[in-house]
């Protein structure tokens, strides 16, 4: 089924300007593009589009709100710096199963928040691991410490019999 005709079943006779999830997995792509999907979706928080054998991302609209975007097993290898500007509060991306071979296609979404966010998370998390590495350094050296000592007591015990 081609992704117009998905986007109208999905649309169950409500308006897009409604509509905050929609999911066209497994839907066929002309082109490698996306098709039928427009600018009247505003309150579009969840998009899925995973395994439409989707190549480009030049024609997706502006979605202020959305969110969560789905993008799994399709033929993706570039050009993601679209979702910077037409999807500024993404939170949630998947990509896995694309055609991106190096990191500097990815470079592009590292200006957007979610990116920002992930890396202060990131930051705190290395802190609180360390804080672990301390912790577990000071036990590890009372065990040492320990040992040196159950070392000592077994020599004089020795020495005593």
């Amino acid at each position: 089924m081609e992704m117009k005709k998905r986007i109208n079943l999905e649309l169950r006779d409500r308006a897009p300007e409604e509509v905050t999830e929609l999911v066209l997995d497994n839907c066929l792509c002309v082109n490698g593009e996306i098709e039928g999907l427009n600018d009247t979706f505003k309150k579009l928080e969840f998009l899925s589009m995973a395994n439409v054998e989707l190549s480009s991302l030049a024609r997706l609209p502006s979605l202020n709100k959305l969110r969560k975007l789905e993008l799994s097993d399709n033929i993706i290898s570039g050009g993601l710096e679209v979702l910077a500007e037409k999807c500024p509060n993404l939170t949630y991306l998947n990509l896995s199963g694309n055609k991106i071979k190096d990191l500097s296609t990815v470079e592009a979404l590292m200006e957007m928040k979610m990116m920002k966010r992930k890396r202060k998370m990131k930051l705190v998390h290395l802190k609180d691991m360390r804080k672990r590495r301390k912790k577990r350094r000071m036990r590890m050296r009372m065990t040492m410490k320990q040992a040196q000592n159950w070392e000592r007591e077994k020599r004089r015990w020795a020495s005593h019999t």
